[in-house]
């Protein structure tokens, strides 16, 4: 990633938030739990890049590769018996990567009220062709006033990324130059 913005292709048409939204969901079994005896972070983490994977791919029209995971945040414990929505859309799209944002959901198998948020993310996906190259994406466009919103985060949170990298660069040349790495 440079720190250049990524302009999107003028020669692909863009795509709205809605084309490439999915859920996927999926009921939890005592293969899923942890030592605690709820369900492992690890199998709600899996089960977020598969639904950001199949957003990025399906708004991409084609492979999407994720680059980084940018925040995971668990609000509350998942366990066996609940059924876990997992909701995903792209939030925002540059030449050829794309930040999907995710929301978690648990219903309780033995309460009859709503699906709760249990945990968010957002993921970076690059999109490439058979040999890895990264290829260009469609432009995402915001539908709602709360997908302008995810829009204009998602260009905070890439701005983050991008300092952070070239602070820790500046410093790894900074400690080599002085002999300490």
């Amino acid at each position: 990633m440079t720190d250049q913005p990524q302009r999107p292709d003028p020669a692909i048409p863009g795509k709205p938030t809605s084309a490439s939204r999915t859920t996927l969901s999926h009921i939890m079994t005592g293969s899923d739990t942890n030592l605690l005896g709820t369900v492992h972070g690890g199998v709600i983490m899996k089960l977020v890049d598969d639904a950001a994977g199949a957003v990025a791919g399906r708004h991409s029209g084609g492979p999407a590769v994720t680059a980084s995971m940018d925040e995971m945040v668990f609000l509350e414990p998942v366990r066996v018996g609940d059924l876990v929505h997992v909701k995903a859309q792209v939030n925002w799209t540059g030449r050829s990567s794309m930040e999907v944002g995710v929301r978690v959901l648990a219903e309780r198998w033995n309460e009859s009220t709503p699906a709760q948020q249990v945990g968010s993310a957002y993921l970076v996906f690059a999109a490439v062709d058979g040999e890895g190259t990264p290829r260009p994406v469609p432009q995402v466009i915001p539908e709602s006033e709360r997908d302008q919103r995810r829009y204009q985060e998602a260009q905070i949170r890439r701005t983050h990324r991008l300092a952070r990298r070239r602070a820790i660069m500046e410093l790894r040349e900074k400690r080599a130059a002085e002999g300490l790495d």
